[in-house]
This record gives structure tokens, sequence and C-alpha cells, in this order.
């Protein structure tokens, strides 16, 4: 993977070169900014992989501030290097999400070990990001309604075709009941049918709730559908939630019409 970058925002040169020297004993290979302004500017030039941030810069822009730009554009993880404990300059400091703080004077092993979890985690939380994102991308392009409930049934998400089909749009239906939103009745009697959420706790999976399974829409107009119903589990087994796929059968309802006459 190559070595990693570090920049270290430090206006002082002694205690710069002093953390440079150090970080490149441990492998990395490190750039100094002596202002939140220059670290802005050299991060638009060249890739970084972390960066420890003195909280006191001189300048107009301070550490905290800086932090705040880096996290926010660049979505780079910042450690910041300080010599104060105010509970006043921690809590501003902490409004910017750092990865840790390293309490001046430091020692190698407690830098290296701030900044190897710390870039651990900035990773780890990106894999989570990329995966969301290639979720989202996956649900909009299909062409079923998915939906996906908490384990009482509440709405957690809905995909566009779901939208399309219910006339909610999911800021509206988050958080209410699958059956508030999804009215399911029989198509013969326009009874309620089984509790879909019950019934995929229950089984784990399972295909169709009755025959002649139906939605009635907003506007009043019911429409034949076939409903898919699974159980999504942690780690340590437990239903956390569950997931339905609403299919729209009208066109094979009809072709299955025209069949039976021929």
């Amino acid at each position: 993977m190559g070595e990693k970058k570090i920049m270290v925002v430090e206006d002082e040169r002694i205690v710069a070169e002093d953390i440079q020297r150090c970080l490149k004993k441990l492998g990395y290979a490190v750039s100094i900014a002596s202002s939140g302004e220059k670290a802005i500017r050299d991060m638009e030039k060249y890739p970084i992989d972390l960066v420890l941030m003195d909280i006191v810069l001189k300048g107009d822009k301070d550490g905290i501030e800086t932090a705040g730009i880096i996290s926010s554009n660049f979505r780079i993880p910042v450690v910041y290097l300080t010599a104060y404990s105010d509970k006043e300059i921690l809590e501003r400091a902490k409004i910017t999400g750092p990865f840790g703080y390293i309490i001046k004077p430091y020692n190698e092993r407690e830098l290296y070990t701030v900044i190897e979890t710390s870039i651990y985690r900035h990773e780890m939380e990106k894999r989570l990001r990329d995966s969301e994102y290639l979720l989202a991308a996956t649900l909009r392009s299909l062409g079923e309604a998915v939906v996906v409930t908490d384990k009482e049934g509440n709405i957690k998400i809905m995909n566009p075709y779901a939208e399309a089909l219910t006339g909610w749009n999911h800021g509206n239906a988050a958080g209410k009941n699958l059956r508030t939103v999804f009215n399911i009745t029989s198509e013969e009697n326009g009874e309620q049918v089984e509790d879909p959420v019950k019934k995929a706790i229950k089984e784990g999976i399972f295909y169709g709730l009755s025959i002649n399974t139906a939605l009635v829409l907003k506007d009043g107009l019911v429409l034949p559908v076939d409903i898919i119903g699974s159980v999504i589990k942690d780690d340590n087994d437990k239903v956390i939630g569950i997931s339905f796929i609403f299919d729209d059968i009208v066109e094979r309802k009809k072709m299955a019409e025209k069949l039976g006459k021929r």
C-alpha cells in the first residue's frame, strides 16, 4: 500500500521538525504546514492520509477552524496535537469530529498507536460509506418496490419504486408502520391479510401472504401484488429488521387471463 502520508500542521518550527523526524523513523512520509491556510492549500495539491493538527496556530485560522474545513471538504482524518487540556477548548475541538488527541509532550509509541488506529478507523468508515452508496444505488435501480423496516415494522428505507407505487415519499413514510403505508388486503374480500412483519419473523422468509393479495393505494386503486419478506439479522443472529419486495403483477394477471380464455 506504500507509505502513509502525514501532514503536520504546527507553527513552531523546532516542534514540527522534531515530529517530522519521529514520524519518518516510524516509516511515514511527512509534510509540514506552518499555518492553517498553507495546510488547506497543500491539501488541494497533494494526497494526505492523516493530519496532525496543533490546536493553537498563528494566523487567521486556528487549528480547530482548519480541522473543520479539512473534515468537511477533504474527508481526511484529523488528530489534534495539544499542550492544553482546557475544557472549553476541547469542547470546541470535539465539534469538528477529530479521530484522536495527542497531548504534548508525546512519546513515540503513543504517536504511532493514535495514527494507526485513526487511519484504520477512517478506512473502515469509508468502506461502510461505500457499501451504503452501493446499496442505495442498487435499491434505486430495482424494478420492484423495496421496503425495509425495523423489527417492529416501522419503515426505515423505501426505494423510488415503492414511493411511486404507494404515493408516499420516504420522508413522510419513515417511522410509520408498514401497514399504514402499505395497506395490504385480500383482493377477493377486501379484508386485511396476515401481518407481513409477524410472518417474516415467524418464518424467516416468505413468498406471498395469501392468494390474490392486493395493495390498496392512496387514491383507492386496488393493485394485485406478490410480496416477499425476509428477516435481517445481526452478527448475533438477532432479528434487527425485515426487508419486503412488492411486485406489481397486473400485467402477469392479464396475461394469465388471456391464456385462460384460449
